[in-house]
């Protein structure tokens, strides 16, 4: 294992934060799903409200067309403060990670009850498929608590965080796009799988709730590196700057001052991420 990089802090005060997405000026958009609003970090640090009081954000991605799609209750283009409604149904109450395919669709995790959290009867969700404008395909069903999702480099892997049962599925996909033979592929020692992303390598970063580290694990599964996190409640990750070697990693705590809250802070890895295409839909 490698020694963990220094973390610079970057914002702070926030409940918890999810959904971080980095575009080509190096603007970083977030979440905060426990508060509410979705916001954009410029790279002096000036960061702005884009979305006001919505809730349960867990995915952003970039639109071709200009704005952001963001999830919640459902998944919706946002630009210059006007929405689109692209997919939402009446019996699923929310929407978590999201990811963008080759062709632009959204790749999104269906949430469909909370009992990860409140310790009620668990009612496991799909991953769907957004194809057009209120349309979209089941790829498969059954996971416990949908959360990251990342495509390999060459597009013919996906890897799925099923935080309610503790580990990262991952699906071989087919030129026609369905996914098969469902195994799983990494199960961290502690903690729980939260957002992931992909390195060129085709490596899977992923951001360990409750365990306070990120870890990256080798295309074969096995556990690379651990870079130990100042936060217990690492919640998401991407990666961004000119060379996509900054990896950003947001939390919903701070273990150096409990007061700061939810923190967004940047290290610099060697291995570029994978780019994250745009929505087109």
């Amino acid at each position: 294992m490698s020694a963990s990089p220094q973390f610079e802090v970057l914002a702070t005060g926030y409940g918890l934060i999810e959904g971080p997405r980095v575009d080509r000026e190096n603007r970083l958009y977030f979440s905060d799903a426990r508060n509410g609003g979705v916001y954009c970090r410029a790279p002096s640090g000036e960061i702005e409200t884009l979305v006001p009081k919505r809730r349960g954000v867990g995915g952003i991605t970039l639109h071709a067309a200009g704005g952001i799609v963001v999830s919640g209750r459902n998944i919706c283009h946002v630009k210059d403060g006007e929405s689109r409604i692209l997919f939402g149904r009446e019996d699923i109450p929310g929407f978590n990670d999201l990811l963008t395919d080759a062709e632009g669709r959204i790749l999104v995790g269906a949430i469909r009850s909370h009992s990860f959290w409140t310790g009620d009867p668990h009612v496991p969700g799909e991953l769907f498929r957004v194809d057009a404008e209120g349309e979209a395909t089941v790829l498969y069903e059954d996971v416990g608590m949908s959360n990251g999702i990342g495509r390999s480099p060459d597009g013919r892997r996906l890897y799925h965080s099923d935080s309610a049962r503790n580990h990262v599925l991952v699906h071989d996909v087919a030129e026609d796009g369905s996914c098969a033979n469902r195994r799983v592929f990494a199960q961290p020692e502690r903690g729980t799988p939260d957002g992931l992303a992909v390195d060129e390598e085709g490596c899977v970063w992923i951001a360990i709730y409750g365990g306070g580290c990120v870890m990256r694990f080798a295309p074969d599964g096995s556990l690379d590196r651990r870079h130990a996190v100042p936060a217990k409640i690492v919640t998401s990750l991407c990666f961004g700057g000119p060379l996509r070697r900054d990896l950003y990693v947001v939390t919903a705590d701070n273990t150096t001052d409990p007061a700061l809250g939810g923190t967004i802070f940047r290290t610099q890895v060697d291995v570029p991420g994978l780019p994250v295409e745009l929505a087109r839909i």
